[in-house]
Order: structure tokens, then C-alpha cells, then sequence
């Protein structure tokens, strides 16, 4: 894959056997040559952990501290009056059992984030199957299966992000634009990292934090010394 002379250049910036740390890396980011567009900068975080073991889990959430950015759309499954609720909380869609075939047959994913109240919880058991795979399914554990979706609404919209570990145990997430500059981005940064390493599990041995990187989306990512 041939390499574009924008990324080329902005590698130029990264000494590979280095480890940065984490305010240096969030500059060169910064002094890197920009595309057209306010890139997203993302974390990816390796973990000395088994996800194929339920007690070596790593999964939570943080409302970052300057947002990440993007206007996230929610979608809320409600009826009677939290679905009033939601709608003065500011969801941008709030709907019940009419919404199934839309999304099931239609194909209808315009929203970023789902939150049911848990009496809904047996409507959007049947969308499992093509909200599970794209990471929409509510969970209690990420605070959208809840009764206060105002609350639910309101950290969503104000930079509440997910964490979570793939298949390779590894964190991805999006933390910030780098228009945000490198201080705020810091401040994200740092709230993220206190919680991934909050939520060490027991059931973990050795090392936890196994390597962090950080890059904008389109461009190289540099390495950081977090110990």
C-alpha cells in the first residue's frame, strides 16, 4: 500500500523506539500535517488480560472532561412518560416496539448510541442480532439500561464515552479532535487511562498495561511510556 505524502511526512515526526510521554505525543500529533478535516485522535491500549474469561473483563465508561467532539445522536426506547422525558432530555429519537421493523428491516442505524429503560429491555432483546454486532445494544454496565434517562441523555451528549475490550484485548476508542489542542486532549487523556487502570480485574496477573499508542485517524501512531 503506497504510503501518502501527508502520512510520510508526519511519520518523519515519530521515532519508532521511542516511547513517548503522553503530553510530548499529543504534540507531535499537533505539529503533524492536517487533512482537510478535524481528525479524531485514538487510544488503543493493550491489556495483559483474557477477555475469553468473564472475570478478566475490562468495560466501563467515563465522561471525558473537554467531550470528544462529535454530537453524539441518541436513540431511547421509552414509553409513556420517560419517553416525554427523553424527549425534553434532548434524545433525538424516543420510540418502542414501532421502531423494530425500522431497524430490522429497513436497516435504520442513524444514532450513535441506544438507551432503553429497562421495562423495554424485551422489545430491544429481539434487535440483539444487528444491534449487538455494531456495539448499540444497551447494557447496564455502560449505563443505558436505566430508569433516569435524563441523566442517561445528559452524559451521552456531554462526552460520555465506552471502553471495552476487542477480541485481541485491546481498548480502541476516540478521545478528542486535535483541534482540541494538546492540554485538553492531556486532560482526556489521563481521565481515560485512571479508569481502564481503576478497573483492573482480580483475576488479572502480571502485567497489566501491556503498551498505549495514541494517532490521529489518519495518520501514524505514537507510542506511550505509561507506567
Amino acid at each position: 500500500m503506497k504510503m501518502s505524502k501527508r502520512y510520510a511526512e508526519s511519520a518523519k515526526l515519530v521515532d519508532k523506539t521511542k516511547e513517548y510521554e503522553a503530553k510530548e505525543a499529543l504534540e507531535i500529533i499537533e505539529k503533524m500535517p492536517q487533512p482537510k478535516f478535524d481528525q479524531t485522535v485514538e487510544l488503543h491500549v493493550k491489556l495483559g488480560v483474557d477477555s475469553k474469561h468473564a472475570d478478566q473483563q475490562v468495560r466501563g465508561t467515563v465522561v471525558l472532561p473537554n467531550g470528544t467532539g462529535k454530537t453524539q445522536k441518541v436513540l431511547v426506547f421509552a414509553k409513556g412518560p420517560k419517553a416525554e422525558e427523553a424527549e425534553k432530555a434532548g434524545a433525538d429519537f424516543v420510540g418502542a416496539e414501532e421502531l423494530i421493523p425500522k431497524i430490522q428491516n429497513d436497516g435504520w442505524f442513524d444514532y450513535d448510541v441506544v438507551v432503553a429503560t429497562p421495562d423495554m429491555m424485551g422489545v430491544v432483546g429481539r434487535l440483539g442480532k444487528v444491534l449487538g454486532p455494531k456495539g448499540l445494544m444497551p447494557n447496564p454496565k455502560s449505563g443505558t439500561v436505566t430508569m433516569d434517562v435524563t441523566k442517561a441523555i445528559s452524559e451521552i451528549k456531554s462526552g460520555k464515552v465506552e471502553y471495552r475490550l476487542d477480541k485481541n484485548n485491546i481498548i480502541h476508542l476516540g478521545f478528542g479532535k486535535v483541534s482540541f489542542g494538546a492540554e485538553k486532549l492531556l486532560e482526556n487523556y489521563e481521565v481515560i487511562m485512571n479508569a481502564i487502570i481503576k478497573a483492573k480485574p482480580a483475576a488479572a496477573k502480571g502485567q497489566y498495561v501491556k503498551s498505549v499508542a495514541i494517532a490521529p485517524s489518519m495518520g501514524p501512531s505514537v507510542f506511550i511510556n505509561q507506567k
